[in-house]
């Protein structure tokens, strides 16, 4: 009788085992670290986005809401009270509370300890305690970052508080968060295997591993997608439109939307040439940005109106697309100086690392020969083009791009301030009527006050032109089509994983 119990229990973990499903990705490169607050690379965001929380976090739509943290409000504008929800553990038990919050908060502030995410808390005056669950942040003003700050993944205080060095600790290959996800191990240049976190507090996920496989090479892991060895993948234009046939569209569900990032043509401002702003003007109407979206990207792409993205709260839809108009713009030239006796000329330097914005720059250097502007193309490596080229500000025109959080800061790009030795006002924008917006809309917490400002702002830095806004490129994302669950939406596909079921 126990024998064939035993070979009934057997039959039974055998039987629910072969339905324990992988996810399986890829991972170009290996994290640096996976102590969130620490890690600077895209692969380590990458890893820890499975393993830890942070008291909120975005929607699906874009939205602000609640995950660590039950509730939260604002006791003035300058006093921000989060309630924790209770019961929370971490992936080794212990309750999550309160003391870890201040814990991380103390350690990003800490001065013997390397995080970009630094200047996000510099309006912060002090965090505290109320109770166990019960948190009060106190501000120096009104910030219009208040909520979006905490979004940052929160540590476990009762494994690191004793670290003497938290830049070289053990939390960085065996990391324990509160996410739907856990770690056992990770080894810089090998796969990656997480294990679903049966105790999570928002609900165990549906899928019990995911599997990142270590390719460093893009050819090798859109070989591996077409195979089917892979769940989800990124296409480039070129692969979506010549490289796939009717069986992977068959296998794999296309997902595109456009990215958070946009490419520009950027003025030297502080070069008188470009002061005038008839110049910049003719410039703009004599690119066709449409035509530039059609041969980059085969269409796979949207023209750029603006500083902020489409979707977005600073979104100005009111602004309207610049269409090519080259009698106009040769009449502009004429009229700052320039004609054929006296062409406008100046170089555009770009860096290597793909092939589209060297493309991009041999599209708009033919398109402006078509109103009698003369364009040099200077492209080099990108450490070379950073040290010599942008962040010394010599150059006449770059030609870069911008990837934007959901959450804009207009501070860095396009206030005077920013305008220094390490700042990103890279062209040398100045409009005191723009510093005013960017200082008002920073003591902001009302989201519909400051989408106000910020649509202000995309309309008149649009009109400025400082940059040429070009096209903004579509992320396009493949997914195993027998998933179940996946909904597509503003901010990606991820957002709903953990109720994705993947059959056997």
């Amino acid at each position: 009788m126990k024998i064939l119990i035993r070979i009934f229990l057997i039959q039974i973990l055998f039987f629910f085992s072969s339905f324990a499903s992988t996810l399986n990705l890829s991972i170009s490169s290996s994290p640096s670290r996976l102590n969130p607050i620490i890690a600077a690379d895209s692969a380590s965001s990458e890893i820890t986005r499975w393993l830890f929380n942070g008291l909120l976090k975005y929607d699906k739509d874009g939205n602000i809401v609640t995950d660590l943290a039950q509730s939260y409000y604002f006791k003035t504008d300058t006093k921000l009270i989060f309630k924790l929800k209770k019961g929370i553990k971490w992936h080794d038990g212990v309750e999550f509370s309160a003391d870890d919050v201040i814990f991380t908060y103390e350690k990003i502030i800490d001065k013997n300890i390397y995080t970009a995410l630094k200047s996000n808390y510099k309006e912060v005056k002090s965090v505290k305690k109320i109770d166990r669950y019960t948190i009060e942040v106190d501000y120096k003003r009104a910030y219009f970052k208040a909520l979006v700050i905490w979004m940052v993944e929160i540590i476990p205080k009762h494994l690191l508080e004793n670290e003497k060095n938290l830049m070289s600790s053990f939390f960085d290959r065996k990391p324990i968060g509160t996410g739907p996800y856990k770690i056992k191990e990770f080894k810089t240049g090998e796969d990656i295997k997480l294990f679903a976190n049966k105790e999570y507090f928002d609900g165990e996920p549906k899928i019990e591993k995911v599997h990142y496989k270590f390719i460093p090479d893009t050819n090798t892991s859109f070989l591996m997608l077409k195979q089917k060895q892979l769940d989800i993948g990124g296409l480039s234009p070129l692969q979506i439109d010549r490289q796939i046939n009717t069986n992977f569209r068959k296998d794999f569900k296309i997902i595109e939307r456009p990215s958070f990032s946009y490419d520009y043509l950027g003025f030297n401002l502080r070069n008188k040439k470009f002061q005038d702003k008839r110049v910049r003007e003719a410039l703009s109407l004599g690119i066709n940005r449409q035509e530039l979206v059609d041969i980059l990207f085969f269409g796979h792409g949207e023209v750029c109106k603006g500083p902020f993205l489409p979707g977005n709260f600073a979104y100005n839809e009111n602004v309207k697309t610049i269409k090519p108009d080259l009698q106009k713009a040769k009449k502009l030239l004429k009229e700052a100086g320039y004609d054929e006796k006296n062409p406008f000329s100046f170089e555009i330097v770009t860096s290597t690392g793909g092939d589209t914005r060297i493309n991009a720059a041999q599209i708009i250097q033919y398109q402006l020969s078509q109103i009698g502007v003369k364009v040099t193309i200077r492209v080099m490596e990108w450490q070379a083009f950073l040290n010599t080229v942008v962040f010394p500000r010599n150059f006449e025109t770059v030609l870069l791009g911008w990837s934007l959080a959901l959450m804009p800061d207009a501070y860095p790009l396009w206030h005077s301030d920013s305008d220094r030795l390490g700042g990103f006002n890279l062209v040398g924008y100045h409009n005191k009527e723009v510093d005013k917006l960017i200082e008002k809309g920073s003591t902001t917490v009302d989201m519909e006050k400051l989408s106000k400002i910020y649509k202000k702002l995309f309309t008149i830095i649009s009109d400025d032109k400082p940059y040429l806004f070009l096209y903004i490129p579509n992320s396009i994302t493949v997914v195993n089509s027998k998933i179940k669950n996946v909904q597509p939406a503003f901010i990606g596909i991820m957002h709903n994983q953990k109720d994705w079921i993947k059959p056997e």
